[in-house]
């Protein structure tokens, strides 16, 4: 099947008092996130409910998923909002996403649109991205292309990708292939599964094609799988072609 890059082991959580959690780092924090739900679940909503600004945000995308805990994206948007208090431009894009996708609070995109816009101006990637995401979808693509180049001048994956396809197709840029790729071949070592699909696409051999097909499939999001597997299946090489397969299987289609 798919397979995918292990991270590294992430430390063990300190015990669980008051004064140990208070001082929690930024790489505990992090521990604790990514390790068993419940666990995680219980010591980064001690750290929130200390006052721990990170944990509080990391608190809210716990009970956005359910990870550990029920789902509850009201009291998400209720942990986002208390984090954002502080200015913190994370929770403030967080809350964004919120009003942009209706978690825990109505749609409202103009208020989704003009929070983004607070964060791309301080200079944080994610809301340049959402930013011209929203643009782009709007139809303001020059603007959008202004601010996937900040966000991935920055380093930020998804907007390399989505970069490179402007670079590629000649979107309010002159066409650069060559340039595309470059932008592809960063994100997808950085790990996004769109830029691996697209190199698997512009892979110079059936061999290399199918790693970064195969790197794609490990991580790439329910819809994108469905649309990869559609692709795939219609490729004449037998090995892409079961692949194809198995992402179905995987999908249960």
């Amino acid at each position: 099947m798919f397979r995918r890059r292990r991270p590294p082991a992430a430390p063990s959580l300190p015990p669980l008092a008051p004064a140990v959690v208070r001082e929690a780092s930024a790489g505990q924090l992090a521990a604790a996130f990514a390790g068993p739900p419940d666990e995680a679940a219980r010591w980064i909503a001690a750290a929130a409910r200390a006052g721990m600004v990170e944990a509080q945000i990391l608190y809210g995308q716990i009970l956005l998923e359910g990870r550990g805990v029920p789902a509850d994206p009201a009291a998400a948007f209720a942990w986002f909002k208390t984090a954002a208090t502080t200015g913190a431009v994370k929770a403030e894009t967080m809350l964004g996403r919120c009003h942009e996708l209706g978690w825990g609070t109505p749609i409202d995109l103009p208020k989704a649109l003009a929070i983004y816009a607070a964060g791309a101006q301080r200079g944080y990637d994610w809301a340049q991205y959402n930013l011209a995401s929203l643009l782009a979808r709007d139809g303001q693509r020059a603007e959008a292309f202004r601010w996937f180049r900040a966000s991935a001048e920055q380093g930020h994956a998804k907007s390399m990708t989505v970069l490179g396809r402007y670079l590629e197709e000649g979107w309010e840029t002159p066409r650069d292939p060559a340039g595309a790729h470059a932008l592809y071949a960063r994100a997808a070592a950085l790990g996004d599964f769109r830029a691996q699909f697209n190199m698997g696409t512009l892979a110079a051999t059936p061999e290399a094609a199918l790693d970064w097909f195969t790197q794609a499939a490990a991580t790439g999001s329910p819809g994108f799988l469905g649309q990869m597997a559609e692709a795939l299946s219609k490729r004449p090489e037998p090995a892409l072609q079961a692949l194809s397969r198995q992402i179905f299987e995987k999908l249960g289609a």
